[in-house]
């Protein structure tokens, strides 16, 4: 789909510059434009060559594998002690400000997890950080 529609989606001027390096990544996924390699059989010594992958975390070829070695190494570093893991959200209609102005959308968030946790911490514990 992106490779048929994908120039049309770009010429709507919609998307933002992050957007658009993402559908291009897409597009060559698994293509000569990306490079190939040789696999061969240990076994038997079939031959197999395949197209390299563009390895984006939008890209729904590349998403699963990626996603397997991101949670092998998040596993590998968490300490061995109780925790909480905690999701924030915001609502949707703050989503145009994050792709625009990343930067900012996320140093506000992370200051207003951070008050709420220092607070609810203090309030429900007695705890300071």
């Amino acid at each position: 789909m992106v490779r048929l529609f994908g120039s049309q989606l770009v010429e709507r001027k919609t998307l933002t510059p992050l957007q658009i390096k993402v559908l291009g990544k897409i597009a060559v996924c698994r293509t000569a434009a990306l490079g190939g390699h040789e696999e061969v059989c240990d076994h038997c010594g079939v031959v197999r060559y395949s197209y390299n992958s563009c390895g984006d975390r939008h890209c729904p070829k590349c998403q699963a594998a990626k996603q397997a070695f991101w949670i092998d190494d998040l596993v590998r570093s968490t300490l061995p002690v109780r925790h909480y893991h905690l999701v924030f959200t915001v609502p949707h209609l703050l989503n145009p400000l994050c792709l625009h102005n990343d930067r900012m959308y996320y140093n506000l968030l992370f200051d207003a997890v951070w008050n709420t946790l220092r607070a609810f911490g203090y309030s429900h514990y007695g705890a300071e950080t």
